[in-house]
This record gives structure tokens, sequence and C-alpha cells, in this order.
């Protein structure tokens, strides 16, 4: 016999019933049975079953059943109580849709299974129509979607026939594990059709091949509710409106896919909203609606989740899933879907972040409306900070934080639960990794504290197996516990296996390893609590974390673009894999001149610091590396490579650098020849591209061009005067040491050329807090410089880049601002290329750019 605890209260009122199916209301609201409360799930998609997912924990000699427990585990602890994915059909039917009873199918069975064990709800989409290749490529199909693409499948008898085949075996598949048909299972609570379907004119195809899947599904006796896409071939809409489904669902991708690298800057413009088109209809507005997929692509900031499910609680939406979390397994290399990372032990504030997007989603009302941004970093019980880049709840019950905050908890006395990653008033830890607190009894918590994590690579560049994005490390650190009722010497004792870890706190502070314990008051009897405990779908022992990736100290620092002459200048550095006692220094000089050994400061375990000299930055090149001395032995960063730039023999082969500049030096802002890896550019709604050229000079330029003719029309939601082609770029990092100069800069001077028929070219400065100011800018035929003043840039609007999508997703945005420019608090730089006119020859109308600078 073992003693079962109850979530917090506010979690317990909030979470999905055990047993329990759903039914559409007369106004299309989902409710539950029984209860009949409103329906708010949120959650994620997740494929280890199928597809690269799959070979790849294949190749890596991984446990599938044991990944999927523990990938689970961990969406338990996220809060999770939603599970979309599409089917990989391709790998389970053969070319007459007939369902094949293979690896891929059982797996899918068993991740059911544990879902269900953990109170997770399930929508699931049978026909993902795509190949199971990504990003390899495709190997080993057997099913009908191998040979019937999406856009001619539901036009083609025979695939219409294989899909019709495939629904019904599929929905009266009987699950092994839980011994539940498939259309019967409680916990499967609704079907989507098919998975971003792409239809053409004309309707009357789409309308046949909808009621066709329908009815094919019907006919199983299945009664639940069937959902269809209707964001992605807007040209058919009416055909899916008009059609017997019981709800429609949507999708969300803000920044775009794909970007090849980190986008920085303020992202919220982007998730301020979500107008879904057919608001006016009836047939939509009488329906229920959901969404399948969103992600914040190629952001890190934990900061776009919360956001995004407020946006989707005030456009009526009852159920969302982010596509999609990364298995543990592959997590370390982000190979699945590089656009997409997000993994507890890998990206732990972004994942914290999706635990409080999803108590975000439960406690606003469905259809709640807010102020515009910057308005709506705080509502209700959160707090969305970019400056700060921070989400937190801040509950009677609950204090949530992806990040160090020094916001006190609303009531300390009355809280049941603590999660977050840096520090509060409540926690102080200088890990990297997550952290969760539970109140078991007064005086009495269970704690679960993840390893560090450490990024040592941009996780959304290209991607490989062989190649580690984020590594993690067991370090032992002190934490300080500050809680209610606990004390300054409270006890702590191992929970997960193979923890025998007992000690009792000094001054509220223990020196703790990753895992799981039990803390409690000096005096309180904790024999009652076991490992087998259960606090609501987990037990009190159960811990997972990935084991550490490597052993070796790592670097991680990025040079400044230019440092201020004569004035001192500040260098951090992220380093792992050392020890407390570990000592780092920074041996600096310049190109020709002498060197010299400065002791960095250390912040925490994993973080460093030095102050170069003002008498050492005259100007000139500053060259430098970090020496660490672990286990009596120097090693040299960049590199890394043993020894010290100080012994006669070191060879150096890597090295960072900064030019140190005069306080009137120009700034450069955006140099086509270094900057390809962290910038984006291209076209704009299908009017243009961009590529790369070189210039009669040798030099290296940016090209925009303008797209050839086409018979089409620019999308309805493109405004008529929208540019066709755009950079953007992020420089705060670059303004940041030579901030003192600042007040030296008067304008941006471009350094480009127009082709022939060209149309207008804007140049838009972005502030931290979203204001954007515009001013154009005048180029002829030849390189040339063009000079803009910074007292010509007005308040006007951004345009959203990279664009998000779907497509009918507002195309600009305008923050308020002070009239004038604040260069300080500037951060992103756009530069826009409006359409021009034809010349009558082959030649399209283009925009060269090799250079901006502030000057």
């Amino acid at each position: 016999m073992f003693l079962t605890l109850s979530l917090p209260k506010a979690s317990a009122q909030k979470a999905p019933p055990a047993t329990a199916d759903i039914y559409i209301d007369p106004a299309g609201v989902i409710r539950w049975q029984g209860s009949r409360q409103e329906v708010a799930l949120f959650g994620v998609n997740y494929t280890t079953p199928f597809a690269y997912s799959y070979r790849a924990h294949k190749k890596l000699g991984v446990n599938l059943e044991q990944a999927i427990d523990e990938d689970v585990y961990h969406l338990s602890r996220l809060g999770i109580d939603a599970f979309r994915v599409h089917v990989w059909d391709v790998e389970i039917t053969d070319t007459a849709g007939n369902l094949l009873d293979n690896e891929h199918l059982r797996l899918f069975d068993y991740l059911i299974q544990k879902l269900k064990q953990r109170n997770i709800k399930i929508l699931l989409t049978p026909i993902a129509y795509w190949g199971n290749g990504y990003p390899e490529p495709d190997t080993a199909m057997t099913g009908f979607s191998s040979i019937y693409p999406k856009n001619k499948a539901y036009r083609i008898p025979r695939a219409i026939k294989a899909q019709e085949n495939y629904l019904t075996q599929f929905l009266n598949h009987r699950n092994p594990y839980t011994k539940q048909l498939n259309r019967e299972d409680p916990d499967i609570i609704a079907y989507e059709v098919c998975n971003e379907p792409h239809y053409s004119q004309p309707e009357a195809e789409v309308s046949s091949f909808v009621q066709r899947m329908v009815a094919a599904m019907r006919a199983t006796g299945y009664r639940k509710p069937i959902f269809y896409n209707i964001a992605e071939s807007p040209t058919v809409s009416n055909a899916i409106l008009s059609s017997p489904v019981d709800g429609f669902t949507f999708q969300w991708y803000p920044s775009g896919l794909v970007n090849g690298h980190t986008l920085r800057g303020n992202p919220l413009p982007y998730v301020q909203q979500y107008p879904t088109p057919y608001r006016q209809d009836p047939r939509f507005t009488s329906k229920p609606r959901l969404v399948y997929e969103f992600e914040s692509g190629d952001i890190l900031q934990p900061l776009m989740y919360p956001m995004m499910a407020r946006s989707f609680r005030g456009a009526g939406f009852q159920w969302a899933t982010q596509f999609a979390y990364d298995p543990l397994a592959i997590a370390y290399a982000n190979t699945e879907y590089q656009t997409h990372y997000l993994n507890l032990a890998y990206t732990p504030a972004k994942a914290i972040s999706l635990l409080i997007a999803g108590r975000v989603f439960r406690q606003v009302k469905r259809d709640q409306q807010f102020p515009a941004f910057p308005k709506d970093s705080v509502f209700n019980n959160f707090r969305v900070s970019y400056r700060a880049g921070l989400s937190e709840l801040n509950a009677d019950e609950e204090f949530l934080y992806t990040g160090t905050t020094t916001t006190r908890p609303r009531k300390p006395a009355a809280l049941r639960r603590v999660a977050g990653t840096g520090s509060s008033v409540v926690v102080n830890y200088e890990g990297t990794g997550a952290y969760f607190l539970d109140r078991l009894a007064n005086g009495m918590w269970r704690l679960e504290v993840m390893p560090d994590a450490i990024a040592v690579r941009d996780p959304f560049a290209k991607t490989s197996l062989r190649q580690t994005v984020t590594h993690i490390f067991w370090n032992t650190q002190p934490m300080r516990l500050t809680l209610p009722g606990l004390g300054a010497d409270f006890t702590v004792r191992g929970l997960d296996k193979g923890n025998t870890f007992q000690a009792r706190a000094s001054n509220g502070t223990v020196r703790l390893q990753p895992g799981v314990y039990l803390v409690a008051a000096r005096g309180k009897n904790t024999g009652s609590f076991t490992a087998q405990t259960r606090l609501g779908a987990i037990q009190l022992g159960e811990f997972v974390a990935p084991a550490p990736t490597t052993r070796q100290v790592q670097v991680v620092h990025t040079a400044p673009a230019q440092l201020s002459a004569g004035r001192a200048a500040t260098l951090q550095a992220t380093i792992a894999g050392v020890e407390a006692a570990d000592s780092m220094l920074l041996v600096a000089q310049h190109f020709y001149g002498p060197t010299r050994t400065l002791p960095m400061r250390r912040l925490t375990l994993t973080t460093a610091e030095v102050t170069v000299p003002a008498e050492l930055l005259y100007p000139g090149l500053l060259r430098y590396w970090v020496v660490v001395k672990h286990q009596g032995q120097n090693t040299s960063f960049p590199g890394p490579l043993t020894g010290s730039p100080k012994d006669w023999d070191f060879v150096p082969r890597e090295y960072w650098e900064a030019p140190i500049v005069a306080a009137d030096a120009a700034l450069p802002l955006f140099q086509a020849a270094q900057d390809q890896p962290r910038i984006e550019a291209g076209g704009i709604t299908g009017g243009g591209w961009a590529d790369y050229i070189t210039i009669p000079t040798g030099a290296v330029a940016l090209r925009l061009l303008q797209s050839p003719p086409t018979t089409g029309t620019a999308a309805p939601t493109t405004p008529d005067n929208a540019p066709i082609a755009f950079l953007r770029t992020y420089f705060r990092d670059r303004l940041a040491p030579r901030a003192s100069d600042l007040t030296n800069m008067k304008e941006l001077v471009v350094r480009g050329r127009k082709g022939a028929g060209a149309g207008r070219v804007q140049l838009v400065l972005i502030t931290r807090d979203a204001a954007a100011y515009v001013a154009n800018v005048e180029l002829g035929a030849d390189m040339q410089e063009a000079r803009v003043p910074l007292s010509s840039f007005q308040l006007g609007s951004q345009v959203l880049l990279p664009r998000p999508y779907p497509g009918f997703l507002p195309f600009t945005f305008q923050a308020p601002g002070p009239a004038t420019l604040p260069l300080a608090e500037a951060e992103v730089l756009q530069v826009l290329l409006h359409s021009g006119t034809s010349t009558g020859s082959d030649a399209r109308p283009f925009l060269d750019i090799e250079l901006i600078v502030l000057r």
C-alpha cells in the first residue's frame, strides 16, 4: 500500500477528467461529458514511433519503449494534458490502405498507453501524406502516400478508396496494450482527418472527398468529433465550411520556419493576436476550433509560448499542441526538425515557458481580449517581459518562472508548487537546469533538480547526430531554499533510484547534484513518503535526465564586433566542465603588442567575466584567449589547445579578436561579406528573393531581386503597397560595446545601388519595445554611399519578418514610441524593396547592398 497525494488545487481544478469523452454543445463549444465544463487542453506533438525520430533512436542503439517512457514523464512534469500527431500512414499501410501490424504501429500503441497513464488526452490525424525521410531521404515506405501525393490524393479514385479503407481499419484497430478500439478509447477525444491537405479548384472535388472521408469514419460506429484543416488551402475554404465536419483546425508559425540560425530581437509583436478568417461566417462560428501545430521557429527566448496561448484563447481555440517536442535521446543534436527545439533537459527555460503557457491556456477565458502590445506584458497572474527575457506565473499557490526574477510570490504561505530556472526569492540556484518543488505537507516538499544544459552551437543551424548543440553537465551546486515552514536547517534525502544522499541544510543552503529529494523541516517525520508515493500522475521517486554528454572543458564566447578606444570593456564567457576550484585567465595582446594576463571572475560555476582595462584598449586590434586551469593542466580557448599563449611553444590555431576604434568611427550594422549567418533576407509573398553577388570591385553584396511577372494575383491579405523583398538584421550586440559613442552618430550610410526599374527602398529601425522608425533611401545605378540622417526617421510600422504562417496573419505592426528615434534603444534594421516597373527587358529590378553603417 502506498500514499497518494493530490495536486495543488489550482491545477486539480483544471485537470481533465480521468475518464470522460467530449461533446459539442449547440453554441459550438467543446465540453466534457458529465461535468459539462469547457475543454481547454494544451500540449505537444511527439513523433518517436515514426519516421526520422524512430530511425535516429535505432541508430543510437536506444530502447524505444524506454525512450517513450522517459519523454512522457517529462511531458507530465511540464503539465501537458494534450497530445497530437499526424500518424505516418506511409509506414503503417500498404498502397491499398490496409493497416500493417508492424513495429511502428506497435510503438504507437505503446505510446498511447503511456499517455493515458499520465491522463494526457489525445487527438489523432490518421493521414499525414508526408514521406518519412526529413531531414534524410525517404526510405522503406510502403503506404499509399508513397504513390499518391497530397495534391492529387483527393482526386484519384484508387487513392480515395485506399484512404477510406485505411480510416476504417485504423479506427477499428484494437490497441494491444489498452485493449480498446481506437474509435472507442475515451482518451482519444477527437480526430482530424488529414494533415495539411493541398487543394485547388474546383471545390466540388474537395467537397466530395471530405464527405467520403467523414462517411468512412462514421460507418465504423465512431461518434466523437471530426475536425478538418481550413488554414492550408484557403481557396477552397467554402467546401470545408459547408462540409459535415464538426470543427476546424489551424496552425501558427509566427516567425516562419528554417531560417538557419537563431532569430533575435523582440518577438512579441508576432504573437499579440491570432485573427482567424471567417469570423463573420456562421458556418465557422458555430463550430469549435483547434490548433494542431504551433511553434516559435528558430527562437529560443522563453517568451513566445505564453503569449501564443493567450492569443489562441482570444481567438476561441480550445486545444493547442506545439510541434514538436524533441525526444530526449536525440535532443543533444536537435536533428529531428532543426527549426524546432524544445526539451525539458536541453532547453530548460523554453520548456518552463511551455508549462506556463499551459496555465495561460487553461486560465484565460475563451474569447477573452487584451490590450495590444506593449500593454500586454502583464495579464491575469502572468508576466511576459522581453527586456528581462522572462515569462512567469505568480498565483496564490503557484510560482513559475523561466529565469532569474526579483518578483515576490503573491502569497508565500499558500505556495504549493514552484518551478523555474535561475533564482528567485524562494530559490537561489546558479545551475542552468530546471527545477520543480511540490509541497507534500506542511514543511515537506518534493524537489527535482535537472542537470546543467550548456548551449555550445546555434541549434537552428545545420544539424547532425555527429554534432552536439547542447551539452549536459551533472554539477554539484549550492541551492538555498526560503520556503514557508521549512526553516534554515531542513533535512534532505534522495528519492530517485540510486540516490543515497542525506544532509542537513546550513543557513537554508545545501549542495546538490541532479536528482529527486525529499526536503523537510527539522523534526518532521518523513517515513510515510517513499519513492512509490504518488503525486498526481507521477511517483515521488521518478527521475529522468540524460547522462553527461562530455567531460571535456567547454568555453563559449563571441567576440564583440568593436570596442571603444580608451574605455574599459567587460567580456563574458560560458565555461562548463570545470570545478569550483578551477581558475580562468584572459590572455590578451595587440596584434604586435605586449601580452597581458588578466584573471577572470567567476560569476557562477558556469559563467565568468573579466574587465579589460582602458590602458590596454588603445586603437588597434585586440586578440585574446581564455585559459582554463583544470586538474593542474592549462587549456586555451578557442580550441581547445593544450597550454597557454604565454608558453614559448604555444602555436595559436584560433583566437578571438575585436577592433578597437575611436569614438567617431563608423559602426557597421550590416556587412554583406561577413554577415550571412546572422541575417534574414528573401522575398515577401512570392514577389522577390535574395542572393549574394560580387560587384565590379570584387566586393560581396546582398541582392534583393524582383520576381518575374506572374498571371496570378497577390495574396488577398497582402497590402497593395507591400514590399517584395527584405533584409532584416539584429545589431544590438554590436551597439552595446560602443554605447558611450552613440551620441556621436548622426546618420545611417548605405553603400549600394538600384537596378533599372527598382521601386522605393525603405529603412526601418526597430527598438527593444518594438517601436519602428522609417525613412526612405535614394540610390542610383552605380555603387554609391547614400546618407540618411537619423533625424529623418519617423515613427511608423515594421513589417513582420520573416513572414508568419498562415498567410492571413497580420502583415505589419505599429507600436507607440517617442517622436524622435531613441538610437540607444534600437536593435533591428529592416531594408525593404518595393515593387518597381518593368523595363521591357529580361533584366529584373534589383537592389544591391554591400554595407550599412552608423556614422
